[in-house]
């Protein structure tokens, strides 16, 4: 009788069909604590913007800045700080605006209220569907607000201090 050398075709499908099961474990687990670890820095980000609001109102008695103002005022580099260039924040986070410049799968907004009320709101909303599902708010209290299901791609209102859920 010949010895059989290697593996039969069975028990080939047999491993692929583990490999395969474990998969379908794994991925969306993966998915999920990415998601986890993108929320999470947007919620470290918003703490950046909030640090960032209050050392520009303590520099510029009255007022509070947008994002553009923050950073480096639409360079990439920071020179001297000035009112619309306070070099508080990085230009990764100044700009992303939009879901083509999303910092960590999160796109970001600060409104600044009228000159002279001491008032603004920052926020981060997740970029698409996958990148996050919580968008999170704040504003000049510094109490960070989620809401459980964010609008994708779109700051500015679907997570309000009226509608959010202190972190």
């Amino acid at each position: 009788m010949k010895k059989q050398k290697g593996f039969s075709l069975i028990e080939l499908l047999i491993v692929v069909a583990i490999i395969l099961i474990i998969a379908a474990i794994a991925i969306p687990n993966l998915i999920r604590s990415k998601m986890a670890a993108n929320e999470a820095s947007a919620v470290a980000s918003l703490r950046t913007i909030n640090t960032g609001e209050v050392t520009y109102n303590n520099t510029y008695p009255g007022t509070f800045a947008t994002m553009t103002s923050l950073g480096p005022g639409g360079t990439a580099t920071c020179g001297v700080p000035a009112v619309g260039a306070a070099c508080l924040i990085d230009n990764l986070l100044a700009t992303a605006t939009t879901v083509g410049t999303a910092k960590s799968g999160y796109v970001f907004l600060v409104t600044a209220g009228a000159a002279g009320t001491g008032t603004y709101t920052s926020e981060a909303e997740p970029a698409t569907a996958q990148t996050g599902t919580r968008g999170f708010c704040s504003d000049q209290n510094l109490v960070l607000y989620y809401l459980a299901v964010g609008v994708p791609g779109v700051p500015g209102g679907s997570c309000t201090i009226a509608t959010g859920k202190a972190l």
